[in-house]
């Protein structure tokens, strides 16, 4: 099977795109980090908040019991993870309860993902999930190793977390554009390449300087207290990359394979449907415009305090790819 010329367009400004992340992540660290956060983070969150809403069904059916532990699981996982500082912070848990806390959440989190995949088999019997019977073994046996270094298995999410965004083109490539697979899975292979060449070339690096607010926490959140032996040079470089690569998908790669605008909301099932809420639907995009807006602000007066502020909120759309990323499948 030959590579069409559109395949070739598309795997080539991918490669591109990549490269050139790669390259300003390893020269400036902090400052590619800062100015992607700016202004990539609350765009993509709409975006991403868009192609969900098409795909929800206009009625659940059959998926009703996927759906209610889906949304039950998103409200109380996030809920209890804006809790941990505050118990923490506030004296309420100290010392090793923070490592309790954190292990008791992350096993919460594979319980629950266990959980869906296991309601979303029975959905699937005979379309080949049968793998979905393993869920529980799985989840119990990844909650034993979260439970040796908890911190250190949130840090892996924290990593794990961007290359969701190219899972999820996988799938809407299959389902919409079935030509362009052969040239995607190219460029995917040539990621661990990418990240190899930047390993080498940082693994050696000096630290970064972190003796001021805001490079703290960005040092912070890419795990150099937690991994001490690995410049932070390296750490840093390596997760603004795999951002960006989270970023270009929701806001560049996946509406132009969709085709779908921000407004165009026809294109939405919980709109056309008779009994659907094309109303509600515009007031939850039109407030997704503004929290941007309110997000932007704060970044230009509060940086880092907004920074802390959109991580910690942001685990809401972490936790919710996991079941629409499901219903692809």
């Amino acid at each position: 099977m030959r590579i069409t010329r559109r395949a070739s367009v598309f795997v080539s400004l991918m490669i591109v795109g990549t490269i050139a992340s790669a390259m300003f992540a390893t020269w400036l660290p902090l400052q590619f980090s800062m100015l992607t956060v700016f202004l990539f983070a609350g765009p993509h969150n709409l975006f991403e908040f868009r192609y969900f809403l098409t795909r929800l069904p206009a009625r659940f059916g059959r998926s009703r019991d996927f759906v209610l532990v889906a949304f039950s699981g998103i409200f109380v996982l996030t809920l209890t993870y804006l809790l941990l500082p505050i118990l923490f912070y506030g004296g309420v848990w100290s010392g090793d309860g923070w490592l309790t806390m954190l292990g008791s959440w992350n096993s919460l989190l594979l319980l629950w993902l266990a959980t869906l995949v296991w309601l979303r088999g029975k959905q699937q019997r005979g379309r080949n999930w049968n793998w979905a019977k393993y869920s529980w073994p799985v989840a119990l046996g990844l909650g034993s190793i979260n439970w040796l270094a908890p911190e250190l298995f949130s840090l892996a999410l924290v990593y794990l977390h961007p290359l969701v965004a190219l899972w999820f083109l996988e799938r809407q490539l299959r389902r919409s554009r079935p030509e362009l697979l052969r040239a995607y899975h190219g460029f995917l292979a040539l990621l661990p390449m990418v990240l190899i060449a930047m390993v080498w070339q940082l693994s050696h690096s000096p630290a970064l300087a972190d003796d001021n607010g805001l490079a703290w926490r960005i040092t912070q959140h890419a795990g150099a207290e937690l991994l001490p032996n690995i410049s932070s040079h390296l750490l840093v470089a390596l997760h603004v990359f795999l951002e960006m690569l989270h970023y270009a998908v929701w806001l560049l790669v996946l509406p132009s394979i969709t085709g779908g605008k921000i407004w165009d909301v026809n294109s939405i099932p919980l709109v056309r449907h008779p009994r659907g809420f094309p109303r509600l639907i515009s007031a939850a995009l039109m407030l997704g415009v503004f929290v941007v807006a309110v997000l932007w602000i704060g970044f230009g007066i509060d940086y880092a305090t907004t920074r802390d502020v959109y991580f910690a909120v942001a685990i809401a759309h972490v936790v919710a790819e996991a079941p629409f990323l499901l219903r692809t499948m």
